[in-house]
């Protein structure tokens, strides 16, 4: 019977080969901050704080739901007596933690509050109301939604390409059909 022995290491640096760059950056690039551009549309979408911070010197600059709620007022009926407007976008906190909607199958959202306006043209009278228009999804810090207790995600897509077409046609001067493909 063979006595089996310890098998000997050898440490792996000793004889690993030597790595030659032929590159000519020699420091190293900054990871850039892949979730900014989805983190910061949502930050301008519902116009919270670290967007106004963001913001602050421009005097024009609008949050995604106010300017949505501008282009949508006012809304008419059709003899255009009565016209209805929304205003003031703006949120309370939100109801459960993450990690509480994580466990108990929740939606991490905060109630979306509005200010209508019913204005009554042929009088000139104006009924103004704080109205609840809905709990609204809230982004997590990484850029993730909860959506019944389970994290999503949405899929940046800023370019789409239209894939590749095939046509077939036939030729005019003879009897073959032309091919071709545009990518």
């Amino acid at each position: 019977m063979a006595a089996s022995r310890p098998a000997k290491t050898r440490s792996s640096s000793a004889f690993a080969p030597r790595r030659i760059s032929f590159g000519r950056i020699t420091e190293h690039l900054e990871v850039p901050n892949l979730l900014a551009i989805q983190t910061e549309s949502f930050d301008w979408l519902v116009g919270n704080e670290s967007w106004q911070t963001r913001t602050s010197s421009e005097s024009h600059a609008r949050s995604g739901l106010a300017e949505i709620l501008e282009e949508i007022s006012p809304i008419e009926d059709f003899s255009g007596t009565m016209s209805l407007s929304f205003s003031d976008p703006r949120f309370d906190e939100v109801k459960a933690s993450i990690e509480e909607c994580k466990e108990k199958d929740l939606t991490y959202c905060a109630p979306l509050f509005v200010t209508a306006e019913f204005t009554n043209n042929s009088t000139g009278e104006i009924k103004s109301q704080t109205v609840f228009m809905g709990d609204f999804p809230m982004m997590t810090p990484k850029g993730t939604f909860i959506i019944n207790g389970t994290e999503r995600i949405v899929v940046s897509q800023l370019v789409r390409s239209p894939g590749v077409y095939f046509t077939k046609e036939p030729d005019k001067t003879s009897d073959r059909d032309l091919t071709s493909v545009k990518v």
